[in-house]
């Protein structure tokens, strides 16, 4: 019996000890990590909304803006980039909390339900005190047309992004672009005003500006001061290539805001080229300090006139068309309206449609 009482008493001590071994193993054992898609928002002026698919390291990223009234010419944009290109593309989609459920929507019911994407909300809060509600054209001024501006304070997982409105069709391979060497300390690439002999042609016959005295208002001292010179090439920043790390280094987006401020108080931009005050802080901040892209990346100027023209062979050549300008291709009248019209997808909700001579939508 003593016998049979010590071997119970070493069984239940190797029990325990057994027992211990296993909460101890269970306590030391990594924790599974959080859901990317769940993490709370830390503000901003964007919010994350869960994604259809998580970015990778190796892909083009592109940010677009897509508005409520303006959605069909944002997956336009979208159609063309992936149906010229075999690289895998990532879209960072920005729009305000109402389109949200528009945006997927359009996406999911066409043959885009199978790009990578993450839809980002835009706060327009973070205008406040930089932008007034007064200009020749008032869509200029839709908040987001200035998200171009904020691209460290979007939850953009890349380091380096290509940014493009909405009014523009890619014709070329995007993985060509997102790939240009900037310079070293550039934040970011533009195309000068200036590099195309076609798009002088194009300038001379619309009136429009090249330069920094069409942008700035010379007559303020605190633009005397820039010591900037007037007939200085300007840039349009509707397509841009953008190294969100140095950007954010370099602390562009407050520089932008200082400017912005600047001009709510002081009228510091010109009234005649400068509505939609998003280009003059660009042209200010960025002055000699942005590497430049091949002119065929970014032909504009397609939507200042219903009657000018490019040529036809010309356009055949372009990577990337722009209709900048009041007359878009999806209104009428418009020029060049096949080159835009072939990469447009149906709205499922049909909210969104073209108009044309023949159509009262």
């Amino acid at each position: 019996m003593a016998l049979l009482r010590k071997i119970n008493r070493v069984l239940v001590v190797l029990l325990v000890l057994l027992v211990s071994l296993v909460l101890y193993s269970t306590l030391l054992r990594p924790s599974p990590r959080p859901s990317r898609g769940h993490r709370k928002s830390s503000g901003g002026a964007g919010r994350r909304l869960p994604a259809v698919q998580s970015p990778a390291d190796d892909v083009v990223s592109v940010v677009i803006c897509a508005s409520e009234e303006r959605m069909g010419a944002t997956m336009a944009t979208i159609n063309s980039i992936i149906s010229n290109t075999g690289a895998s593309v990532f879209f960072y989609i920005v729009t305000l909390r109402d389109a949200v459920r528009l945006t997927r929507r359009y996406i999911e019911k066409t043959k885009l339900k199978g790009i990578q994407y993450k839809i980002l909300e835009f706060n327009p809060m973070v205008l406040q005190g930089k932008v007034k509600p007064d200009s020749s054209r008032p869509d200029l001024l839709h908040p987001l047309n200035f998200v171009r501006l904020y691209l460290p304070l979007l939850d953009i997982s890349h380091k380096r992004v290509i940014y493009v409105d909405d009014d523009v069709i890619v014709q070329g391979d995007i993985k060509d672009l997102f790939h240009v060497q900037l310079k070293s300390g550039h934040a970011a690439a533009f195309a000068s005003d200036c590099d195309l002999p076609p798009t002088h042609e194009m300038v001379r016959s619309i009136g429009m500006q090249t330069t920094y005295m069409g942008f700035l208002d010379y007559r303020k001292q605190e633009v005397k001061d820039l010591a900037i010179n007037p007939n200085d090439c300007s840039f349009n920043p509707g397509v841009f290539v953008a190294d969100i790390k140095e950007w954010r280094e370099q602390k562009i987006t407050k520089q932008l805001e200082r400017w912005m401020e600047m001009n709510f108080r002081l009228n510091i931009y010109s009234s005649a080229m400068a509505g939609g005050v998003v280009t003059p802080p660009m042209l200010i901040v960025f002055h000699d300090k942005y590497t430049t892209l091949d002119p065929l990346w970014h032909v504009r100027h397609l939507g200042w006139s219903p009657d000018a023209r490019y040529s036809e062979n010309f356009l055949q050549e372009v990577h990337l068309l722009h209709w900048n300008g009041p007359f878009k291709p999806w209104n009428y009248p418009a020029v060049h309206l096949d080159l835009w019209e072939k990469w447009f997808l149906p709205d499922p909700s049909r909210r969104f449609s073209l108009k044309r001579p023949d159509t009262d939508s």
